[in-house]
């Protein structure tokens, strides 16, 4: 989220400072899944709209991206099966399927659920695993969370108006003051901050008022892994009971993830790992020798009503909070930096009002007695 709010007040000219204590893509970003699912069509509302918005402005903010850096983010609409094991789930996906054909259009494009006997591609996910069918859907994409990293950094290196201060962490934000306090013991005036630091953005968004009933937000591991498999990099994604497939360019499948709200070792890869490796093998054939060639596990921001966290301090707007994405970072990020960047230069943002730092202070108990 951090780079694409740098490369959001770039483009606005802003004359911004990018500090990142590991590197870019050293937190949750530099993982290896990737995938960019939409929410179920049923129900729709103000906040699955939102989702859908963004998951469909992403291709030409990636195809931009790529265009100024050259590089590729990995980035591909290869749809998502998802097996439907008891007959009742296809009775439900019948239903989903009707929804889709209202909710998940644009003005000029529209995407579908569709409910299938069987996958169109043999070998792809064992015919077994849907008895009663498969769901087909069109809007779900993938995109190689280091390629997006990698380019989104390049592009950054293009802005004149952009400077980088690398390897010392925030410990501590005076906010009467616009300073910033290093771990160094070094300290930099701001004139406006956006907090994007991942799990640790919650305890400096804690620090900036009076104490809370609960945590703004926890961290939640999660492990995945990345096989060696020859297989076509357009397959969709498989999703079934929490397991993800991901087909990526270059010969690499990754399977993922775990969420872990307890753990002893946090960037550690355990048994759980284990797990979910059989259970991809078991599901996708051409996974059944497949060699892990990376496993990888790291934290991701959980904020307290699990929707994103973004906006002004309601006590210090020259704050902005952008973090708490959990497992949809990817595909809203782009459009929460810019709310971010809207509300430092003094416009209205376009989120959900669920979504804003204010109500997830409220949630943890700011205006509790």
């Amino acid at each position: 989220m951090g780079l694409w709010a740098a490369f959001e007040a770039g483009k606005s000219g802003l004359k911004t400072m990018l500090i990142d204590v590991k590197g870019a893509g050293a937190g949750a970003s530099g993982g290896l899944l990737g995938a960019l699912m939409p929410h179920m069509p049923d129900r729709w509302s103000a906040k699955k709209q939102f989702q859908f918005d963004a998951l469909v402005s992403l291709e030409a903010r990636i195809a931009e991206l790529e265009a100024i850096t050259g590089l590729s983010a990995g980035y591909r609409r290869s749809g998502r099966l998802i097996p439907l094991p008891k007959p009742h789930l296809r009775d439900i996906a019948l239903r989903h399927q009707a929804d889709a054909e209202t909710a998940w259009k644009t003005p000029t494009r529209a995407f579908h659920w569709n409910v299938i006997d069987a996958p169109q591609v043999a070998g792809w996910v064992r015919v077994e695993a849907g008895a009663a069918g498969f769901v087909h859907d069109t809007l779900a994409a993938r995109i190689f969370p280091r390629g997006l990293v990698a380019a989104l950094a390049a592009a950054l290196a293009t802005f004149p108006n952009l400077a980088f201060r690398k390897g010392e962490g925030v410990s501590a934000i005076d906010a009467a003051r616009k300073r910033l306090h290093f771990t160094s013991g070094d300290s930099l005036s701001y004139g406006a901050c956006i907090v994007a630091a991942g799990v640790s953005a919650f305890q400096l968004l804690e620090a900036l008022g009076p104490a809370l009933q609960k945590p703004l937000g926890q961290p939640v591991k999660g492990q995945a892994a990345l096989l060696a498999a020859d297989v076509d990099p357009g397959l969709p994604v498989i999703f079934l009971d929490g397991l993800y497939v991901v087909a990526h360019e270059g010969g690499h499948v990754a399977i993922g993830s775990t969420s872990e709200n307890s753990f002893a070792e946090p960037f550690s890869t355990d048994a759980q790992l284990d797990g979910l490796v059989a259970a991809a093998r078991d599901l996708v054939p051409a996974l059944a020798d497949a060699p892990v060639v990376e496993r990888w596990a790291g934290l991701r921001p959980k904020a307290i009503d699990r929707d994103p966290m973004v906006g002004p301090h309601p006590d210090h707007p020259g704050i902005v909070a952008l973090t708490g994405g959990f497992k949809i970072s990817f595909g809203l990020a782009h459009v929460l930096a810019r709310a971010a960047v809207d509300a430092i230069e003094g416009r209205a943002m376009d989120v959900p009002p669920g979504f804003t730092l204010e109500s997830h202070l409220a949630v943890a108990g700011r205006n509790a007695p």
